[in-house]
């Protein structure tokens, strides 16, 4: 790795190399959180056309959603892939909105507990696990807790920065402990450039000629 080593070098190199990223891409705190749920196991350009069916009807709302019958909304959603099931989890987290009384404005909802129960909760809900959790947070709430996705995990592999073995929380740990405590705006920028590195270069085939990170990496290296 560069002189300073870790992830803060890999920001570094990255930020330098792509510039600004503008992601999470949403209208509304609402709208990031349903893309956060729509992105499971599929391709962005997929979720966008899904979430461009809910905003063709109007349904880009706690409220709209469920008021649409179920198997509307699963056509809306087809374009996502594993609709009936993304269905199943967007209501349940609409249904965990009202509940806690900010279905008219979502983005309220980072006001009512501190950033480890609102992430306790949202756990709790059905269908969001820990990357889904941590996307709202971070991208609709303007909360400072770092997503780790595939792409963290293969970049981080092939750099030497992670081990296989690690949960997903050993590694949140491990990039938390070299980035200040409250600066939403690098967790955002770190794992949006992450994304695009992982999109367009580190991919299963990697293009590591090309990469900005190639000097520094042991994959690299080694191939």
């Amino acid at each position: 790795m560069p002189e300073q080593g870790g992830w803060s070098a890999v920001f570094g190199i990255l930020e330098e190399a792509f510039g600004p990223q503008d992601w999470w891409p949403a209208q509304s705190p609402f709208e990031a959180m349903v893309g956060a749920i729509l992105t499971q196991n599929t391709a962005w350009r997929n979720v966008e056309k899904a979430i461009a069916n809910l905003r063709a009807v109007d349904a880009l709302s706690v409220r709209a959603l469920l008021a649409l019958p179920e198997g509307d909304l699963a056509e809306l959603l087809r374009p996502s892939g594993f609709y009936r099931i993304k269905t199943r989890r967007l209501l349940a987290l609409c249904r965990f909105l009202e509940t806690r009384g900010v279905g008219a404005a979502p983005e309220q909802l980072a006001r009512q507990a501190t950033l480890p129960a609102l992430r306790k909760d949202l756990l709790a809900v059905h269908g969001i696990g820990a990357e889904t959790a941590d996307s709202i947070l971070l991208y609709a709430l303007g909360l400072p807790v770092m997503v780790v996705d595939a792409y963290t995990r293969r970049i981080g592999g092939r750099l030497g920065l992670l081990e296989d073995h690690l949960s997903y929380g050993e590694v949140q740990a491990g990039m938390e402990a070299e980035l200040k405590p409250d600066d939403v705006l690098t967790r955002n920028a770190l794992h949006a450039l992450l994304v695009s590195l992982g999109k367009d270069y580190c991919r299963p085939r990697p293009r590591c000629g090309s990469c900005p990170l190639h000097a520094c990496c042991a994959h690299a290296a080694g191939s």
